[in-house]
């Protein structure tokens, strides 16, 4: 069995560097005691904040806001390196307790601009305030859902409160829920966590597929009255969110901020439904592929053919990423290999209480961080590209915008992930002349589809009526919502497979439900990803995809993104993805 190590055990080169935000804790302390202080600072424009005062005050924030998001940072990344650490939980804590000060502090600014006079404010955009101009007509787009600077200071002072089924998660799933270890063919035991979960499901070998899926979903269902009560109290929070500002529905409050049309949301399923053969082929052939008479849903990450391609060390993984991103420009290549080898952007391996998963984070002012759980795998490697994209992307939003647009919103945030993750399968397909190798590319790559662009799209399915149905009154509970998911995942799976009863609480076990109405923005950037790649490798398009990345949120998305060259109000750029599968699962038909 593989010794997962604790986080002390783990070699420091194979760590990020947080002391490149702060040195140490004492430091983190001194600034998170200053910043707090500073926040008495605004208290001087609360009362009578004039256009003609606004571009001080908004410096001054900013300047507050750099200071508070790097605090936040910090003690998060921290936490992250091992949830069972109670000091950087308390460290944490703080840093909540912060962030929702700070957000009283703030809480009359925008309010203050929707109320201010819009001529003057207009001539304001074209002088002193012109670097605010998208940032404040967007607060004018927002007015009608501006509260009053009195609501607004009551709905900062409830932050924490709002974040608590989301904690709550993180700490059940992170730091309490145990798995029993799974069992392969031999009667040998495997370590089951997250992170070697999906090794397990990918083996070749069914039993121990079959035990990991078992053990992990019988830990989840030990716990399901409690899951249901956390997921159902993020529910009415958001309900709750949306009705008090004014809006229509969950969905639109969700979308609203980033301008984009809740038509974009429903087209996506449409259009994901009504290709949903294509996805039945799919299963179909795997079904035949793997020989089985009865395909499991434990059965559905395993690959399809032979695994020809030999396992990717870090090393091997980082050198081969950084050559399938050559077409991105050297500039970026680069900054990337710098990134990969010298700058402690990355921390590399699993160790005990290290948050699950892989992400990219950061703060304005610092480089990005990247968290993995590295195993050796050649999904690990596309990992790597994929959380380098986001780290990229940040890199270049940080060095080129002001701190008011050094983010980018969640309807973009994963397409320069995905590009990095297409022109990685692009350069493999490209250079291997191994027909097994091939088919197995063919196969990772159609799983991509299925895992993105289906079945995130049917997790938007499941988020968009289990929010209709708290919206109707309805309760929400283990077995509803169960058998809701059930019913979806028969949908999109078809008949070709066994409608696990287990996998109806999947669920239960998904981080990014807490983030409402998040993962639908997969299957588009997905969507948009392909479309980029292709104009990248074909048309000359890295010096668009590149102004893509510096622009952080200085514009709408959707109009970032057609500057790049896809539109994503039509469905265009998911119908051009299906083509794409259709093509894969065409050429894969003839190979096996």
């Amino acid at each position: 069995m593989k010794k997962i190590l604790s986080r002390d055990e783990i070699k420091k080169e194979f760590k990020w560097s947080v002391q490149d935000l702060f040195q140490n804790d004492k430091l983190w302390q001194s600034t998170y005691d200053s910043t707090e202080a500073s926040f008495s600072k605004l208290d001087r424009y609360k009362t009578h904040l004039k256009a003609k005062d606004l571009y001080d005050c908004l410096k001054l924030r900013d300047s507050v806001a750099l200071n508070v998001e790097q605090l936040y940072v910090y003690a998060n990344l921290r936490a992250n390196e091992d949830s069972t650490n109670t000091f950087y939980q308390e460290l944490s804590g703080k840093a909540d307790r912060l962030i929702t000060l700070y957000s009283q502090a703030v809480s009359f600014i925008e309010p203050a601009i929707a109320s201010m006079d819009k001529d003057e404010l207009e001539a304001g955009l074209h002088a002193e305030l012109g670097e605010y101009a998208h940032y404040i007509r967007n607060i004018l787009r927002n007015a009608e859902h501006i509260l009053t600077a009195d609501k607004e200071e009551i709905l900062a002072q409830v932050y924490e409160i709002a974040q608590g089924p989301s904690n709550i998660f993180y700490m059940l799933n992170n730091a309490d829920i145990r798995f029993e270890n799974a069992v392969d063919s031999k009667g040998e035991e495997h370590i089951l966590t997250h992170g070697t979960y999906s090794s397990c499901l990918e083996s070749k070998d069914r039993v121990l597929r079959r035990s990991a899926f078992n053990n992990v979903y019988d830990s989840y269902y030990a716990q399901k009255n409690t899951l249901a009560a956390i997921y159902s109290s993020s529910v009415k929070k958001d309900v709750f969110g949306a009705r008090i500002r004014n809006y229509g529905s969950t969905l639109e409050a969700m979308l609203f901020a980033d301008n984009i049309p809740t038509e974009v949301y429903h087209r996506l399923i449409e259009t994901v439904n009504k290709h949903l053969p294509l996805m039945h082929r799919y299963i179909s052939l795997r079904k035949k592929a793997l020989g089985l008479d009865d395909l499991d849903m434990y059965d559905i990450y395993t690959p399809i053919v032979d695994d020809t391609m030999s396992k990717k060390s870090y090393d091997e993984a980082k050198a081969t990423v950084l050559k399938a991103l050559k077409p991105l420009g050297k500039e970026y290549c680069t900054q990337l290999e710098k990134a990969l080898n010298e700058e402690g952007w990355v921390d590399i391996y699993e160790n005990k209480g290290k948050r699950s998963g892989a992400y990219s984070w950061g703060a304005y002012g610092c480089h990005p961080f990247v968290s993995l759980n590295y195993d050796d795998t050649v999904n690990s490697m596309f990992t790597l590209a994929h959380e380098m994209g986001h780290a990229m992307h940040s890199h270049y939003t940080w060095g080129t915008q002001p701190i008011i647009y050094g983010d980018y919103t969640i309807f973009v945030a994963e397409v320069a992930s995905t590009v990095n993750e297409a022109l990685l399968m692009q350069y493999l397909l490209k250079t291997t002349s191994d027909i097994n190798e091939k088919k197995y590319l063919l196969n990772y790559f159609m799983e991509q589809f299925r895992g993105t662009l289906f079945r995130q799209t049917m997790f938007a399915e499941f988020e968009l009526n289990t929010h209709e149905m708290a919206e109707r009154g309805e309760t929400l509970t283990f077995e509803n919502m169960c058998k809701l998911y059930s019913e979806l995942n028969a949908k999109y799976y078809g008949k070709d497979i066994v409608n696990n009863k287990k996998i109806s609480w999947e669920w239960a076990r998904i981080p990014h439900f807490y983030t409402a109405f998040y993962v639908y923005q997969y299957a588009t950037g997905y969507s948009a990803a392909i479309t980029l790649s292709e104009k990248i490798l074909n048309e000359n398009g890295a010096e668009a995809y590149i102004n893509f990345l510096k622009s952080g949120s200085s514009k709408y998305s959707t109009d970032l993104l057609k500057d790049a060259g896809v539109d994503m109000t039509k469905s265009t750029p998911v119908e051009k993805a299906m083509s794409v599968f259709e093509g894969l699962l065409d050429e894969m038909e003839k190979l096996i």
